[in-house]
């Protein structure tokens, strides 16, 4: 393969050095979509914004523009809000996930999996 074949050139969606999540509703069996998310970075003294918005229609959201640096990362869900808008009561009005990137350049993938009653998270791929 030489540098100019197409084969060599990194698609978009697969651009290294970046933090994306999935959130899933295990009480309704769907993708979990217009939950509010915000990535902080912690500098050592305080969380500072990185990036934010909402999940699409398949509960996907992703910070591509945000360089995945090491360092410790937050990602938080409104997961209030969520569940207000289709009218299902919860006892977890956010949900934060505190992760630890290790090396640069690296895809960061972290779903969750929600219900109004417990969640769970992992790291994917």
């Amino acid at each position: 393969m030489t540098a100019s074949s197409p084969e060599s050139v990194p698609a978009p969606e697969a651009a290294p050095g970046h933090v994306s999540t999935h959130v899933l509703d295990t009480h309704r069996g769907l993708p979990a979509a217009e939950v509010p998310v915000r990535l902080d970075a912690y500098d050592g003294n305080a969380w500072q914004t990185l990036a934010e918005g909402t999940t699409d229609a398949d509960g996907r959201w992703d910070a591509r523009r945000v360089p995945a640096a090491p360092g410790t990362y937050r990602l938080r869900f409104g997961t209030g809000p969520y569940f207000t808008g289709i009218g299902v009561p919860t006892f977890y009005p956010e949900v934060s996930v505190i992760f630890t990137i290790a090396v640069a350049g690296q895809r960061h993938h972290v779903p969750l999996l929600l219900s109004p009653y417990g969640y769970s998270t992992y790291r994917g791929s």
